[in-house]
C-alpha cells in the first residue's frame, strides 16, 4: 500500500509540474528536460534556464522545487527527472542505489559535480538591533531564531550541524555542546519544512530576530526586500553547502534526452554560468572567478560537515532519524520552554 501511495504522489507531482503547459505544436516538438531541485536555488535556475533555452531553442525546461530530501524521494518514487540539483551527496546516492543515477555521477562532471556552493550565514534586521555576531548569541534568552526543519530540509541540517560544530569547538565537551543546542532550539518559534519557507517566516511574517540560511538565500532576501530592512552577518565558523548536480540516467535514456542533459549540466561550468551563479550569491567553483569577487564573498572559515560528523549515512542515523539526537534535543528544549 505504501508503494502505491508513493507512486500516486509522484504522479500528482508530475501533474503539478506540467499543469501550466499549453498543448501547442511548437512545444510538443521540443525535447523537454525536468530539473528537480532543492528550493533555494530556484532564482538561479530561472535565469540560467532562460539563457540556456535562448542558445538551445529546441529544448524546453521544466523546474520542480522543494525540500531536498523530499525532492529526492519524489524522483525515487517515479517523478521523471532528467536532472537533479541537491545539496547532500547521500540523496543522490539513494538514487544510485535505485538504479536511476550512474555510480560515477561525481566523476562524470568537473569539481566532483559541484559547479558552485554556499555557506551558512545569519540574516538579521537592519542595524542588527540584537547585536548578533556569532553562534553564541543564538543561545541568549532574548534572541529568537528561525531556520528550516532539519528533518525535512538539507539547509536545516546544515544550520544545525554548523551550530553544533561551533559548540563542540567552543566547549570541547559533548554534553556542554548539546546544552548549547538545546538553548538555541528553545528560542525557535517555528520549524518550516524548507529553506524558502523559513525565509518567508523571517522576512514577511516577521518571526524571529535572526534567520540561519545559506549565503545565497540571505543575500538575495536582503537585496530583493531592501538593504534598508536586512543585513547579512558572517559567523566565525560555518558550514560549506555544495550545490550537487547529476543526470538521472535511467530517465534520460527513456526520454532520449541524454545529449541535451549533458549540454545543460556542462553549461553550469561555463564562464557565463559561473558569473550568473555569483550574481545569485552562490560562490563559484572557478577559482579565478571567485578571486575577483572578494568584496561580494568575504573570506571566512568554513568546514565540510562530513569531515567533522562522518558520512551522511552516519549523520542521518545519529542526528536526524526518528528519536535520534535532534529529536531528543528539540523535544527537551520545548519541554524546558514549557516549564519557564
Amino acid at each position: 500500500m505504501k508503494k502505491i501511495i508513493a507512486v500516486f504522489l509522484a504522479i500528482l507531482a508530475v501533474v503539478a509540474v506540467f499543469a501550466d503547459w499549453s498543448p501547442n505544436p511548437d512545444k510538443q516538438d521540443k525535447k523537454v528536460l525536468l530539473n528537480v531541485a532543492y528550493d533555494v536555488i530556484r532564482d538561479f535556475y530561472k535565469a540560467y534556464n532562460a539563457d540556456f533555452q535562448q542558445q538551445h531553442p529546441q529544448i524546453a525546461i521544466s523546474q520542480s522545487h522543494g525540500g531536498a530530501s523530499k525532492q529526492a524521494q519524489s524522483v525515487a518514487s517515479g517523478l521523471p527527472a532528467d536532472v537533479v540539483t541537491l545539496t547532500q551527496a547521500n540523496d543522490i546516492e539513494m538514487l544510485v542505489e535505485k538504479g536511476l543515477v550512474a555510480k560515477n555521477w561525481q566523476s562524470a562532471l568537473p569539481n566532483h559535480a559541484t559547479p558552485f556552493g554556499s555557506v551558512m550565514v545569519f540574516l538579521v534586521r537592519k542595524g542588527n538591533p540584537k547585536g548578533i555576531r556569532d553562534w553564541a548569541d543564538l543561545a541568549r534568552e532574548d534572541v529568537s531564531t528561525i531556520f528550516a526543519n532539519p528533518k525535512t530540509s538539507a539547509n536545516g541540517r546544515y544550520a544545525y550541524l554548523a551550530a553544533l560544530a561551533y559548540a563542540k569547538r567552543q566547549f570541547g565537551n559533548e554534553q556542554q555542546a548539546y546544552r548549547f543546542i538545546e538553548k538555541m532550539l528553545r528560542n525557535v518559534p517555528v520549524l518550516e519544512a524548507g529553506g524558502r519557507g523559513a525565509t518567508i517566516s523571517f522576512t514577511q511574517r516577521n518571526l524571529g530576530d535572526v534567520l540561519i540560511a545559506p549565503e545565497n538565500e540571505a543575500a538575495l532576501a536582503a537585496q530583493s526586500l531592501g538593504r534598508d530592512s536586512f543585513e547579512v552577518v558572517y559567523p566565525g565558523l560555518t558550514a560549506y553547502t555544495p550545490v550537487l548536480v547529476a543526470e538521472v540516467n535511467q530517465n534520460t535514456k527513456l526520454n532520449g534526452t541524454h545529449e541535451q542533459v549533458r549540454a545543460y549540466l556542462q553549461g553550469l561550468w561555463s564562464e557565463e554560468a559561473q558569473q550568473l551563479a555569483a550574481k545569485n550569491y552562490f560562490r563559484p567553483s572557478d577559482k579565478k572567478t571567485l578571486q575577483n569577487l572578494t568584496a561580494l564573498f568575504p573570506e571566512i572559515e568554513t568546514f565540510d560537515v562530513n569531515d567533522i560528523f562522518g558520512d551522511w549515512a552516519t549523520i542521518n542515523r545519529v542526528h536526524f532519524a526518528d528519536n535520534a539526537l535532534f529529536d531528543r534535543l528539540y523535544i527537551h528544549a520545548q519541554q524546558q520552554k514549557g516549564t519557564n
